[in-house]
């Protein structure tokens, strides 16, 4: 009787192809969660960049109310400033000057 020939060699064929799915497939779930966690991560900064967005455009609309109210002020001083009235008066009490003659008067057309 030939003992060699009932015998199973165990040549470990079948349990490489199984190795290499199974670390295919822990591969496959590696980049996977690496996918997810970088698209979360990118969804967060667009949120965080959105976000600090309007506060920089809240910024600049106040400021830019400021500034409109701000020139509106100066609209105002420079008004009375110029105003007729108010230079008459510092040329009369100050400066010392009077009302001119008719024939003092030069109409310039």
């Amino acid at each position: 009787m030939n003992r060699g020939s009932d015998r199973i060699l165990w040549t470990g064929e079948g349990s490489k192809g199984k190795s290499v799915a199974i670390k295919s497939r822990f591969l496959l779930f590696i980049l996977l969660v690496l996918f997810l966690i970088a698209g979360s991560l990118f969804y967060v900064w667009s949120r965080i960049q959105v976000i600090q967005l309007g506060y920089e455009i809240s910024n600049g609309l106040k400021e830019g109310r400021g500034l409109a109210e701000a020139n509106k002020k100066l609209r105002l001083e420079i008004a009375t400033l110029k105003s007729y009235a108010r230079i008459e008066k510092i040329a009369v009490e100050e400066l010392r000057m009077g009302k001119p003659k008719p024939d003092q008067v030069i109409v310039i057309r």
